[in-house]
């Protein structure tokens, strides 16, 4: 008799987990809406007035991870979605943010714009997901800058796609916009490479071993100043770049989790990655108001441990991003 309560009781809690566990999915269904088409020809004036956001769409690295998309942070401003690199999983992940943070900019053929930092495939493999999803009705083409190489990605890219443009464009489906797969592509050198709307964005170039080049943006708007690193050893034109800055995204590896690789290894990633306390020594010199950690590498150190490995030898605040995080 005690056996068959024990069991009613284990069935019973069973299907109220189930049942919690599927009432938390519709409201996640209900909350972000399932192939709705977005057509719009400029921000609204409630957009623009806003203040800057940045919305971190992938913390990930070139290892697949259930959790964490390729890397991806978006800063939005005036009501338009610039997205400094463009990992796997993070134009999924702009249609979510778009309907859990009310961004319409970060409807994916809404997008305009995209800065890569370097062209190893994690920073890219979504670029042709986002060129190519709805392009049809893109207000107009994705706007694109990053490294020498991208113009040999576009082109790539429009072999890619030929057979889907033919026959979208010669058949009877409507193409409200048949030049919407275009791409503005800028190869780009260091310096300042868009100054629009009150927003400057500067590249500078970072130290990833022998990808060259590779760099560094920062983003200057007029209530915040936001780096992003890409990925990079320690510089002095790091440091410079990153003084003041509101917000600081920088990659890390786990020194704990480093010192578990050969002797071959470790010296590949100190010359291409930042250690986490070196990563802690350029943040207190450069003094941002927030530092934020992404594409972190830990070779089975737990991810949260990364934190307290900054924080050795820095004592401001320390944030290990996620998907989906705002600032």
């Amino acid at each position: 008799m005690r056996v068959l309560l024990l069991l009613s009781l284990i069935l019973t809690l069973g299907a109220c987990v189930a049942s919690q566990e599927a009432a938390e999915n519709v409201s996640f269904a209900h909350s972000v809406p399932s192939a709705v088409i977005e057509i719009r020809d400029q921000p609204t004036a409630q957009e623009r007035e806003l203040p800057t956001q940045v919305v971190v769409l992938g913390t990930g690295t070139p290892i697949p991870d259930a959790h964490r998309a390729g890397p991806s942070i978006a800063v939005i401003h005036r009501g338009e979605a610039y997205l400094f690199d463009v990992g796997a999983g993070s134009i999924r992940n702009a249609t979510v943010a778009r309907y859990r943070y009310d961004i319409p900019s970060l409807y994916p053929s809404q997008i305009c714009c995209v800065f890569l930092t370097h062209l190893h495939s994690d920073h890219y493999l979504d670029f042709s997901e986002l060129a190519y999803t709805l392009w049809w009705r893109r207000r107009k083409g994705l706007e694109a800058w990053g490294p020498r190489g991208l113009k040999e990605i576009e082109k790539a890219l429009y072999q890619l796609m030929g057979p889907d443009l033919a026959i979208r464009t010669s058949g009877t489906q409507p193409v409200p916009n048949p030049g919407g797969y275009r791409i503005a592509v800028n190869e780009i050198e260091p310096g300042i490479i868009l100054e629009r709307d009150g927003m400057t964005v500067e590249a500078f170039p970072v130290n990833h071993v022998d990808i060259k080049p590779a760099f560094g943006y920062r983003i200057e708007t007029p209530d915040k100043t936001v780096v992003i690193s890409g990925d990079t050893a320690y510089s002095e034109t790091l440091l410079e770049k990153t003084r003041g800055a509101d917000l600081l995204f920088h990659e890390v590896i786990s020194g704990k989790g480093l010192a578990r690789n050969s002797e071959f290894w470790q010296n590949y990633h100190r010359r291409s990655h930042t250690p986490a306390a070196d990563l802690g020594r350029l943040a207190a010199e450069a003094k941002p108001g927030t530092l934020v950690l992404y594409h972190g590498l830990y070779y089975g150190v737990p991810e949260a441990g990364i934190v307290d490995e900054v924080k050795a030898t820095f004592d401001g605040k320390v944030v290990l991003a996620n998907d989906l995080d705002v600032f």
